[in-house]
Parts: C-alpha cells; structure tokens; sequence
C-alpha cells in the first residue's frame, strides 16, 4: 500500500509526496488527482494533517476516500500512549502539532490563513510518526488503533456530508404542536410563554425568570418547598400545584433552546440534519460533538428524522458493550461464555454467579465505576471470585491510577496523566494532602473505567470502519449518497440510511461487521457481541428487532490468532 502525504503551500498549491519524486498541484486539481488514484489498481493512503479540512471537498467534488492517516488525531494520540517513545515525535513544527486544533465545523476550505498551522509538511510528520510506532513494542497493536482512528475520522465527515434525512416540515409542525407559532426573534414563543405565566401565578411570583436557577429556588423556597436543587427528577418528588407545570416549563424550554427554529435554520439543509462529529473528543477515544447536538439526540425530535422516499433506516445497537469487552480484554472466559447470546446479565445467572440479572448489573457495573460500599460493593466482592480475571484487570487500573500511573486500553491509548488536564490547572497552587489523596482517589476511579470504556470506543471504531468499507461494496456504482451510508454513530449504536430493497442486506453487513471487529481486537477468545437491528422508516420507531438479521446471527469473534491482553499499567 502506496502512503500519499499532502501538504497544503502557499498559492492555492498542493505538494504530493511518497509515490516517486514530489509533485505539485494546484489546489483545484486535487479531486480528480485523488479520484483517479482511488480508481486505480493501487491502495493508497493518504496523509494529511487534519482529515475535517481535507476530506470535506473530496466529498462535495464526488471522491470517496477508502484509507487516510489523520496526523492531528495520530500526533495526539501517540503523543500520550505509554509504549511510545515521544522524543521521536520531536522535530521541525513538532511544538504546532502539539498544539493543532480540529478543524472548526464550516464550509469545505482548504486553504485560510497564511500561518505556520495552515502550511504543515505532512511527510515530515509522517515520517516521525511511522518511526515512533516502528520502535515500539506494541506496534502491531498501535498500527490497528492509527487506522482506526482514521477511518472513524473517514466516517464522521462521511456522516456530515451525507447528513442524517430530515423532514423540516415534521418538525416545524411539532415545534409548532407544542410551542406555538414560530416567535419573532429574541421572544419566547407563545405556549412556552403561557406555561411560564402559569408557574409564576401558582408560585405568587410575577416577577419570576424560570430560567434562573436562584430566582426559582428563592420563589419555590417562598411557596414552602425548600429543595436543594432545580432538576427534574427532585422536582416529581414533590406535591404543590406548581410543580407540573414547571416541569412541563422545563422540557418545554429544552425543546426551544436544543432544537428550535434557529436550530433548524443552523444545523439542517437540503432536508438533512449535518452534525459536526469530533473523533476522539474525549480521552477515551469516545467522540464528541462540535456542533448540532449530534450525540444527544433527544427521544422528542427523533420522529423528525424519516428516511427518504423508497429508502429506509437500519438501526443497530449493541447490547452490554463494555462488559462484553472487559471479558474481552482480561482473556475471563468463564465471562466471555456468560456473554453467549443477547443477554450477558442473565447469562451470569444461568452459569450460577448470581441470584438474579439486577445482581450480575450492580456487580459488573460497580466494578467497573468503583463501588464499594452498599448493594453493589457486594456484588462486586462475590464476583471478584467468579470472574478473577475480568474484575482483577479493573482493580489493578484502580490500583495503578492509585499510585498515579496512567494506563492504556487494549490497543495502547493512554490515559490522561494524574494533574493534567482531568483534574486540575498546572498554574493551580499546590494541593495539600487531604486535597492530594481525595485526587488520587477520583482519577483511581477514573483510570478503574478509563481501560473499558476505551476499549469500548476501539471496538466501536472497528465496528464502523468496518461498516462503511462493507456499505460501499454494496451499494453499486454511484456516490456515497446514493448507496447505503452511515449517517448516525453514537458509542454503541449506528444508523444507515439505505434503499429498502437492501435493508436485510445492510442489516447482515451491520453484524457482519460487528463479528469482524471483535475478532480484531479479541481474536480467538469467542465474545459475542449480539445486536437488535431495526429497519424503520423513522428513528423513532427504532427498538423492535429486524427478524432474520444480525439481531440473532452469530457474532462470535472466533478464528484467528488471539492478541493476549495487554498490560494496562502503562508506568
């Protein structure tokens, strides 16, 4: 496989590097430059410094990229894995690389200001970067976690472009339904306005913001209901006249303020909802969201996103990852068997380590959160005796986060450093010991789920990078939005918007690609990770298994040769 750096110069120009000698482009020829190369008989890969800048025109000029090397998301995630050498990343621009940013959500632009972030040699990087995972004992593990974190990169731009089909009309009526006619801008709309008024005369408080959180304590405290906060959940507890109302006020409010009009009017166009996905926006590897709200998408508005005329959504969750990947990683077979099947709990139960599936949930999920005390501390004590290997493999990241190690998942990300940017300012005075041992304990339980949920999030990245090579194969000859695609990712759930006549072929691939990546990253230790797939119409009728698909096909990772499971103590 042939690696292509591109590197943007001065001049609307583009230097190519690694195939032959250097060549430059101009910045307009680069589509069909790409585009003929993805229609030759080579693989290439190609290396650029941020893939949210570079692939966006790709997207609009109709190239498909199969394979990329993100530097920004490869920089930073070497920078901080334990079994890399970091003096090898240190050369020409390696202090701007520390620094680089995600490219901000916009219109595709290659090229913005003339600064030394803007004109960054991607062979240069490249070449330090493929030295320092050479040099490594992981390596093998770190060239998975590279590809695949570039592949997710792939795949979120993919997802933006694509956009996930949206009916603007059904949700201006709902907006409409619940809130009233579309208010004049700055002014609440009328429903909401009503509910407002109601809550300050059942509370006597003309004068009342119910946005405030002071103003409704001080109002609620007058009216004799004394609560330590304003959240829902405290709020059903109680019995005053004003309380349904105020609640009523609040998702109502919630509703204007996360996917109103001006919501509309920002994030949807040409019937599609273009969130801006951030790979790898949190230090497990898991993904964020720099605009549009993509990875909270409330039940409320998911009867707006309806698939196109003839075309369908295929919605796939799986069930219990980060259990399942615990067993995985630790090499506990005794869990991996009570993971057969679409119900890990109530397998626990059958094999005889528990009394009942809400015991095997407190005990699994206590071990890996920290609980020690109550009910679930329990559990977890009972469990640590069935499971020694899964539970051992958590207390030991307790233990190391602890002594103030860090530690690494699977594939070698690692975890944050105690007093780094988890915890505190480095300008921050120093702690005295009380302060430094309530520290310690907080990133113990942060390194204690840090090693799961990260493999989680590698195991999810290989699931959708996966899936969107499989989608391409199947869907012909057309570009990307005329074939089945990705057009949703959330943690353990994807969506594929895709012509119905292929729906239970899309489903298949969706488990298909679910069985690959665990044996990727699990080889031949078997953890199935079962799916319920729904082929719907609109997202919110998503939940109702799709019979004959990958809801009940095997998901195994068998075959192959299994990795072992890596220390997770990364010094």
């Amino acid at each position: 496989m042939t690696r292509l750096q591109l590197s943007r110069l001065p001049g609307e120009r583009v230097l190519v590097t690694g195939d032959g000698p250097a060549e430059t482009l101009p910045v307009a020829a680069l589509a069909a430059y790409v585009r003929e190369r993805e229609a030759g008989p080579t693989r290439h890969r190609w290396v650029w410094d941020d893939t949210a800048r570079w692939y966006p025109p790709l997207l609009a000029a109709g190239v498909r990229v199969e394979r990329c090397h993100d530097l920004r998301l490869c920089h930073r995630l070497l920078a901080r894995a334990p079994a890399v050498d970091d003096v090898l990343l240190r050369g020409e621009d390696s202090e701007i690389w520390d620094r680089l940013r995600p490219a901000p959500p916009s219109d595709p632009v290659l090229f913005t200001a003339h600064d030394a972030a803007d004109h960054l040699r991607a062979d240069l990087e490249d070449a330090r970067q493929v030295a320092a995972v050479a040099a490594s004992p992981e390596a093998a593990r770190l060239t998975l976690l590279l590809a695949a974190e570039s592949s997710g990169a792939l795949a979120a731009a993919e997802m933006t472009y694509a956009g996930v089909p949206w009916r603007v009309d059904v949700h201006e009526a709902l907006l409409a339904e619940r809130l009233g006619p579309r208010p004049p801008r700055g002014a609440p709309p009328r429903l909401l306005a009503e509910c407002a008024d109601e809550v300050r005369r059942l509370l006597d408080a003309p004068g009342l913001n119910p946005e405030s959180r002071p103003d409704l304590l001080a109002a609620l405290r007058r009216a004799g209901i004394d609560v330590p906060d304003t959240r829902a959940s405290t709020l059903r507890r109680l019995a005053h006249p004003a309380i349904e109302p105020l609640l009523r006020y609040k998702k109502l409010a919630h509703l204007f303020q996360t996917h109103g009009w001006a919501w509309i009017d920002e994030w949807v166009s040409g019937g599609r909802f273009r969130p801006s996905y951030q790979p790898a926006g949190s230090a497990t590897g898991r993904w964020s969201s720099n605009g549009g709200g993509a990875l909270s998408f409330p039940v409320q508005v998911r009867s707006v996103a309806v698939a196109d005329e003839g075309w369908v959504l295929v919605v796939a969750d799986v069930a219990q990852l980060e259990p399942r990947v615990l067993a995985g990683m630790s090499g506990d077979r005794e869990l991996a068997r009570a993971a057969r099947g679409a119900d890990l709990y109530q397998g626990m139960v059958d094999a005889g380590a528990v009394a009942s599936r809400q015991d095997a949930k407190l005990g699994l999920l206590g071990a890996m959160y920290g609980a020690t005390s109550g009910e679930s501390g329990r559990m977890v004590a009972g469990l640590t005796r069935r499971y020694p290997r899964a539970f051992g493999l958590v207390e030991e990241a307790a233990r190391a986060g602890e002594r103030g190690q860090v530690v690494r998942t699977l594939l070698g990300r690692g975890c944050p450093a105690l007093g780094g940017s988890w915890d505190e300012s480095p300008d921050a005075p120093p702690a005295d010991l009380a302060d430094q041992d309530r520290n310690r304990r907080a990133y113990a339980r942060f390194t204690r789920n840090f090693v799961v949920q990260g493999t989680g999030a590698e195991w999810a990245l290989c699931w959708i990078s996966e899936l969107r090579n499989r989608l391409w194969r199947l869907g012909g000859e057309g570009p990307l939005e005329t074939r089945p695609h990705l057009v949703f990712f959330l943690h353990d759930e994807v969506v594929v918007h895709a012509p119905a006549s292929l729906a239970d072929a899309v489903a298949a691939e969706v488990g298909a690609a679910a069985a690959a990546a665990g044996r990727l990253l699990f080889r031949e230790l078997p953890v199935d990770f079962p799916l319920t797939v729904s082929v719907v119409r609109s997202y919110a009728e998503a939940g109702k298994p799709h019979a004959g698909t990958a809801a009940d096909a095997g998901t195994g990772a068998g075959g192959g040769r299994r990795a072992g499971a890596a220390p997770i103590v990364g010094g």
